[in-house]
């Protein structure tokens, strides 16, 4: 109801805004419509209140005197002034007191200016007459009453429109309106006369017509401004209009005889007011036009100046569209050398094209033979071999003690023998631990990487957390470098060969594709070392992969939880939480000064620049090594120093500047090793056959890659399908002859005799 009620009014509250009029809508609920509207103005003492009225006829109104609007109006409190509308117009007033009042004197006041004594009389009968009269809102003689109300206003206003023309010029715009609206009040009471008056309608229309006239001559204009030779020229037709207004005042004077009844003077007071209004109306609508007059004029000057606008930048336009053709016409031609170019252009590259086409084919053909030797080679990759719990079992007599070679962090290490080959077997904890981020990531990691230095993965029983390593005979760099169980000492030249191994080992961790690794936990206790001390790196379970290309030294990673031992952790690693290459350089840096002196890595760093700064470096070198080169071994300690230095951008690049340096310190060692062992020369370990375990004749590789004697491995694929050394299945059975490995052991052999 609220809805409809305000979508009814709209439109109302449209117009008030547009005329800056303040409006409140207030619903009012009740059966008695005229009521409840006069309890409201009592309520809150309303002066003035305007209503809606039938659309209905003058005397049909006054004949009906119980509609709506007449029972509003009786209802009303008499404080409050009522206007009836009807169609735009206003249709009655039911004034307040003071204004019958009021409007009672005024009139008295004009009527004594003609006969003083008669108009007293005549004032004092229409106070009377008006309350009873407006209290009914019906006149019997209305067409009298509004002759005598004109002939009252005619000789007021003529004689305010004379003194007003010789005073002021100003004055004559109100005097305009005032007979613009008598006009307005003669045209009303001609349409309304009976024919017992035509005499005085004739009158009224010629006097109607005159005043017209004037107001037509007298209104305000943008030509009158600068002519008021022509106002004054209108002005002076007032005396013509004066004897027709003396004549219809004698006309009028007539009627009024006849208009004595008590009523009259209401009727007259009610056309008077209702008069005023329309003429306030009238006013208002004429100072809106005036507003529209001056808003249309600011308009068209706007519209003439963006037209001059508009006229300049269209010339500018022309003006471009001028230049616009003559650069067209010029990137013709340009078009035109350039097809000409084009078509030679196409020509050489389609003569480019073929040959292209054939050097394609060529290294396709190219690259599918070397895919099909590599594949020879190296054969499908397979992640691991698969081990069950019950040959786990089996193998380590059920976890025998004995058989226990190692305890780490998350496992015990046991040495056991999985299809005629020797195995370390490490066992996780727990079960649960098969699904731990150490567990996958060792598994992910040396099931898919291959060097000569990191630690090979046989296989893994993955139900129960076990992972199958290759056996290394001499255990852990760290157990040989304390000579744990009276273990002979490592010599210094194969110190320096393992620093160089490692070095190595971990380069191709850095650079691994597609992402690079860091190991993170490097320490000699994770350096294994085989039978002819040869170091593999193991123990990659906490080993991550950068997002990013660990080529560049600011290669970072950011880890939330710090992994790791405590004194080969990277200081910055420690305080911010982020991990690089460089963090295992540090740790690296630490070993090499562990291979040097063979002791903890507590206050290594310290303990070693100052006997470098004191000149004792002897002092703190490993003497069971054997007789140091004391200039080699202080580039060495200086260079894991380096390594170890605080701070991650002081520290050297591993593969640039780091590998090259050991490279020639192991050339150094190798020499020193060769003169040692010209008494017992021992073969390498890569000249050995894992199965005849001894020097090759004729090195091979087969489909595992690794390297045989050509004459066993040919009699081991006889009887067997398997690898000799990872006992999984061959792919093929074909064999690769390694020159390089075969001069080198000519060469050896040459060297020993």
């Amino acid at each position: 109801m609220e809805w409809q009620t305000n979508q009814l009014l709209l439109p109302y509250k449209n117009i008030c805004t547009q005329t800056k009029v303040q409006v409140d809508v207030i619903m009012i609920e009740s059966d008695d419509v005229a009521n409840a509207i006069a309890e409201e103005v009592a309520k809150c003492t309303i002066k003035k209140l305007v209503i809606g009225a039938s659309s209905c006829g003058m005397f049909t109104r006054k004949l009906k005197g119980n509609d709506l609007s007449s029972r509003i109006s009786t209802c009303t409190p008499k404080f409050c002034t009522v206007y009836a509308i009807s169609k735009g117009k206003l249709k009655s007033i039911r004034p307040s007191d003071l204004e019958t009042n009021g409007s009672t004197r005024d009139d008295s006041s004009v009527t004594s200016s003609t006969n003083s004594s008669s108009s007293q009389t005549l004032s004092s009968q229409t106070d009377a007459a008006s309350v009873s009269s407006y209290s009914q809102f019906h006149s019997p003689s209305l067409p009298m009453q509004r002759f005598q109300a004109l002939s009252c206003i005619n000789h007021g206003l003529f004689h305010s429109t004379t003194n007003s023309i010789e005073t002021n010029h100003s004055r004559h715009q109100s005097l305009d309106v005032d007979v613009q609206a008598i006009s307005t009040i003669n045209q009303g009471l001609l349409h309304s006369r009976t024919n017992s008056v035509e005499t005085i309608n004739s009158r009224c229309q010629s006097l109607d017509i005159e005043e017209g006239n004037y107001v037509a001559s007298s209104w305000p204009s943008t030509s009158e401004i600068g002519h008021p030779i022509s106002q004054s020229s209108s002005c002076k037709s007032l005396p013509t209009d004066y004897q027709s207004w003396v004549s219809d005042q004698a006309s009028t004077s007539d009627m009024l005889t006849e208009c004595s009844s008590s009523d009259s003077q209401a009727n007259i007071n009610f056309e008077l007011e209702k008069l005023r209004i329309e003429l306030r109306h009238v006013r208002g609508i004429y100072a809106m036009a005036q507003n529209e007059a001056i808003d249309a004029s600011r308009k068209l000057n706007d519209l003439s100046n963006r037209r001059f606008e508009e006229a300049t930048k269209l010339k500018e336009i022309h003006c471009r569209e001028e230049k616009v053709k003559e650069l067209a016409r010029q990137e013709k031609e340009r078009s035109k050398s350039a097809t000409k170019e084009a078509e030679y252009t196409r020509t050489c590259a389609e003569r480019e094209a073929s040959q292209r086409q054939e050097a394609e084919l060529k290294a396709m053909r190219d690259a599918k033979e070397k895919e099909r030797l590599q594949n020879a080679l190296v054969g499908p990759v397979q992640q691991y071999q698969k081990f069950t719990w019950e040959e786990i079992v089996s193998a380590t007599s059920s976890f025998c003690n004995d058989f226990k070679i190692g305890m780490g962090a998350y496992g015990t290490v046991y040495k056991c023998s999985l299809h005629h080959t020797t195995a370390a077997v490490k066992v996780l904890h727990s079960k649960d631990n098969k699904n731990s981020k150490q567990f996958q990531q060792e598994l992910e990691i040396l099931s898919k990487i291959h060097h000569p230095h990191l630690l090979i993965l046989l296989g893994a029983c993955y139900d129960h957390g076990c992972l199958v390593y290759e056996y290394m005979e001499n255990g852990s760099l760290e157990d040989r470098l304390l000579r744990v169980n009276n273990t002979p000492p490592i010599p210094w030249f194969e110190r320096y060969r393992i620093a160089w191994e490692v070095a190595s080992a971990l380069v191709f961790l850095h650079s691994s594709k597609p992402k690079p690794i860091i190991h993170r936990d490097m320490k000699p206790a994770n350096i294994l070392l085989d039978r002819n001390f040869v170091s593999k790196i193991g123990d990659v379970g906490l080993s991550t992969m950068l997002n990013t290309d660990a080529s560049s030294a600011t290669s970072m990673y950011k880890d939330t939880a710090l992994v790791g031992t405590l004194c080969y952790i990277d200081p910055e690693y420690q305080r911010s939480g982020l991990v690089s290459p460089k963090s295992d350089v540090y740790a690296f840096g630490m070993v090499i000064l562990q291979l040097l002196t063979a002791k903890p890595a507590k206050a290594l760093t310290h303990i070693m620049e100052t006997a470098i700064d004191d000149d004792r470096l002897l002092e703190v070198l490993d003497s069971e090594a054997g007789n140091w080169p004391l200039e080699e071994t202080k580039e060495l300690a200086l260079l894991g120093l380096s390594c170890a230095e605080l701070r991650r951008g002081d520290r050297p690049d591993l593969k640039d500047e780091v590998l090259p340096a050991l490279e020639r310190l192991k050339e150094i060692a190798d020499k020193a090793r060769d003169t040692i062992s010209c008494i017992h020369p021992t073969p390498p370990n890569h000249f050995i056959c894992p199965i005849l375990k001894d020097v090759m004749m004729d090195p091979c590789v087969a489909a595992d890659g690794y390297t045989y004697d050509r004459k066993a491995i040919e009699k081991w694929l006889e009887e067997n399908d398997k690898s000799p050394m990872t006992n999984l299945p061959l792919p093929n059975k074909n064999l690769l002859p390694n020159y390089t490995l075969l001069s080198a052991i000519v060469e050896w052999k040459s060297n020993k005799q």
